[in-house]
C-alpha cells in the first residue's frame, strides 16, 4: 500500500561548531595575542507544509534528519559558518508528538504553515574571548553545544470539512462518487475502502472538502479492525454525515446500527461524538427503506439531528443534503488545529555518573562525566582548573570519598587516570 499515515522519526538540530583556539602570527610579530574566532551556530529543524504530497511514504525509507553542525572557529578572529537548517516537508494534516514526551510539538493544519521545533547548538567561543588582564594567553577555546536526538511520531490526520461515517458497505464511498468528482474504489462486500478518500463537493459558488472514512465495526475504539487508524482521519473535521444502511439488506437493523457508531464516537473522543452530525439514510430504493426511515425518525424525534433519505443508486436526494451541510458550515468553526507545545531542548548528554571499582582502580563513567572530557583542554592551565572544580561541583569527589577512594588511589574518566588527591 502506498498510504502510510503513521510512521516514527527521528530529529536533531545541530551541534554548534567548537571554538578555535589560536594567536596572532605575522612578520615580525613574535608573540601575538589570541586571535581564535567562536564557532558558529548548528542548524534548526523545521516542519514545513507540503502541498504536493498526501501520505507518509516517504518516511518509511528515511529515518534520521539531521540539520548540519556549526563550523568550527577559524584564526584571525573569523567566526565560523552556521550550519544549514533541516526543513522536513511533510503533507498537509501531519501532527508531530515527541515520543517520550507525549508533546504535540507541530501541528501542520493548514498550507504555508513552517514551524521551528529545535534550534540549533550554540557556537563555543574562540581563546580570544577569555583573554584577561592577568591571562593574556589562553589556550582554551570552548566546545560547541551539543545536542539530544529525539524520536517524534509523524501522524497524518485527514483534512476535511465534512467526514462520511458508518459501518462497512453502507454505501460511503458511492456516495462520495455521486456528489464529488472522486472515483474511490466501489464493491459489494466489506472494507472495500481501506484508505481515506477526499473529493470536492463545488455547490453554487461554494465548495467542501468530504472525506469517505474506512467502515468502522464495533469494538473500533479499542483498535479492533483497524478501528483507531480510521477514526484518527476524522479528528479534523467540522462535521459528520452519518451514513445508514437505512433498508436493513445485511439483515442488520438501522437503528442499531446508528447507536453502535454513535458509541464508538464517544469510546474514541468525546470531542468527536459532540461534532454537529447528519444522518444520511442511504437505499432507499430498497424496499422496507420507508418504514425503517419512520422508525428512526421516531427514534431520533428528541434529538437535533436531522435527517436525509438519500439513494446512491438513482442518484436521489443529495440536494437537500448538501444544502444543508453548505448552511451548516456556515457557522461552524474552521478546521480543527491542535494546540502546540514547546519542546524542551536538552544537551546531548544525560545528567548523572556512576562509580565501579575494577582492579583496584575506581571507574567514573556517565553523561555528567563525558561531558566534563569533553569540555577540558588538557593542555591549558585555565581549563584543568575548572575541570577540577567541576569535579567538585558534580558531587563526583565526594561520591568516590564515599566509595572508599583515599589519597593515592587511581581514579579513571574515560581515557584519562590520575591519583585521588586529598
Amino acid at each position: 500500500m502506498n498510504f502510510v499515515d503513521k510512521i516514527h522519526i527521528f530529529i536533531k538540530a545541530g551541534d554548534g561548531g567548537d571554538g578555535c583556539s589560536s594567536f596572532h602570527r605575522e612578520k615580525f610579530v613574535n608573540r601575538g595575542g589570541p586571535d581564535g574566532g567562536d564557532g558558529g551556530l548548528g542548524g534548526s529543524v523545521w516542519f514545513v507544509a507540503d502541498d504536493n504530497t498526501n501520505t507518509l511514504l516517504d518516511f518509511r525509507f528515511t529515518k534520521h534528519f539531521r540539520a548540519e553542525r556549526g563550523e568550527n572557529g577559524r584564526p584571525k578572529m573569523q567566526t565560523g559558518k552556521n550550519g544549514a537548517d533541516m526543513r522536513i516537508k511533510v503533507p498537509v494534516g501531519t501532527r508531530v508528538r515527541d515520543v517520550e514526551s507525549g508533546k504535540i510539538i507541530a501541528d501542520v493544519s493548514e498550507p504555508g504553515y513552517e514551524k521551528c521545533v529545535l534550534r540549533g547548538g550554540k557556537g563555543g567561543r574562540g581563546n580570544a574571548r577569555f583573554a584577561t588582564p592577568t591571562k593574556q594567553a589562553p589556550k582554551y577555546a570552548q566546545p560547541g553545544q551539543k545536542l539530544k536526538e529525539y524520536e517524534v511520531e509523524l501522524e497524518l490526520l485527514t483534512v476535511a470539512d465534512v467526514g462520511l461515517v458508518g459501518l462497512p458497505n453502507v454505501g460511503k464511498s458511492t456516495i462520495l462518487s455521486v456528489v464529488t468528482s472522486a472515483r474511490p474504489k466501489i464493491a459489494n462486500y466489506h472494507f472495500t475502502t481501506l484508505t481515506p478518500n477526499l473529493g470536492v463537493v463545488k455547490r453554487y459558488d461554494t465548495s467542501f472538502v468530504l472525506a469517505d472514512i474506512p467502515g468502522l465495526i464495533e469494538g473500533a475504539a479499542e483498535g479492533a479492525g483497524l478501528g483507531r487508524s480510521f477514526l484518527r482521519h476524522i479528528e479534523r473535521t467540522r462535521m459528520l454525515v452519518h451514513v445508514i444502511d437505512i433498508s436493513g439488506s445485511e439483515d442488520r437493523d438501522p437503528i442499531e446500527d446508528y447507536y453502535t457508531i454513535r458509541s464508538e464516537l464517544y469510546d474514541y473522543s468525546p470531542a468527536l461524538h459532540a461534532l454537529p452530525q447528519f444522518v444520511a439514510a442511504n437505499k432507499m430504493d430498497i424496499p422496507g427503506a420507508q418504514e425503517n426511515l419512520e422508525r428512526l425518525r421516531e427514534e431520533l424525534s428528541e434529538e437535533d439531528i436531522p435527517i436525509f433519505p438519500v439513494s446512491a443508486a438513482t442518484v436521489s436526494g443529495f440536494e437537500e443534503l448538501m444544502d444543508a451541510i453548505i448552511e451548516k458550515l456556515k457557522v461552524l468553526p474552521r478546521t480543527r488545529a491542535f494546540e502546540e507545545e514547546e519542546l524542551i531542548q536538552e544537551p546531548q548528554y544525560e545528567k548523572g555518573f556512576v562509580i565501579t571499582e575494577e582492579d583496584g582502580v575506581f571507574v567514573v563513567t556517565g553523561g555528567t562525566v563525558n561531558y566534563i572530557l569533553d569540555t577540558t583542554n588538557s593542555e591549558d592551565e585555565v581549563s584543568m582548573r575548572r575541570f577540577q572544580q567541576l569535579l567538585v561541583k558534580e558531587g563526583i569527589v565526594e561520591a568516590l570519598r564515599k566509595k572508599g577512594a583515599v589519597e593515592g588511589s587511581t581514579i579513571r574518566l574515560g581515557e584519562w587516570e590520575f591519583d585521588f588527591v586529598e
